[in-house]
């Protein structure tokens, strides 16, 4: 199957921006079907497999609609039978998508990629966006138990492991010592 190298840049991007505005895992990305992707008359929404036998559904936000929709058009899946996969595998350097499905692998590795392409340290994984997603959610003040849920949590505890603010003495807590 042959489709244009432009696709592929588009699907990274497209990735990219669903690891990053879903806090997925990079595994229940990489199981996306096409069906996945639906609109339910009001709004596009991503259906995500979790572990566990758990799925969740999470809107998608305008940018990432507009990311999807052109990688979806330029792969030629605009029409793709609902079971295919929404993120293809691309045929070595070549830039051609197959018919496959990226895995969790592929995934991690376009992200070392495109990471060491722009200049990134390679310290960044896939799971770096999800730490930075429910870091950036928490800062803002969004309730624990919302973003655990958005994050895939059974446990709040779990999400506060991803809390990666800075922690400080402030005066506000001084001033509360009682002693």
């Amino acid at each position: 199957m042959w489709f244009w190298p432009l696709a592929k840049g588009l699907r990274d991007r497209a990735v990219i921006a669903t690891l990053i505005y879903t806090a997925a895992r990079a595994g229940a990305v990489a199981k996306l079907r096409r069906r996945d992707f639906a609109f339910d008359g009001t709004q596009y929404a991503l259906r995500f497999a979790e572990k566990g036998g758990k799925s969740r559904e999470i809107p998608v936000r305008h940018d990432l609609e507009r990311y999807l929709v052109d990688y979806l058009g330029a792969a030629g899946l605009d029409d793709a039978a609902s079971p295919s996969p929404l993120y293809r595998s691309a045929a070595g350097r070549t830039g051609t998508l197959t018919g496959a499905a990226m895995t969790g692998t592929d995934i991690w590795r376009m992200v070392k990629r495109r990471a060491r392409d722009a200049g990134i340290p390679d310290r960044i994984s896939p799971h770096s966006f999800r730490v930075a997603t429910v870091t950036d959610l928490l800062s803002q003040g969004v309730p624990l138990g919302d973003v655990q849920y958005m994050a895939g949590h059974a446990d709040p505890r779990t999400t506060r492991l991803y809390d990666r603010r800075p922690k400080k003495v402030t005066r506000n807590l001084v001033e509360r010592i009682s002693i």
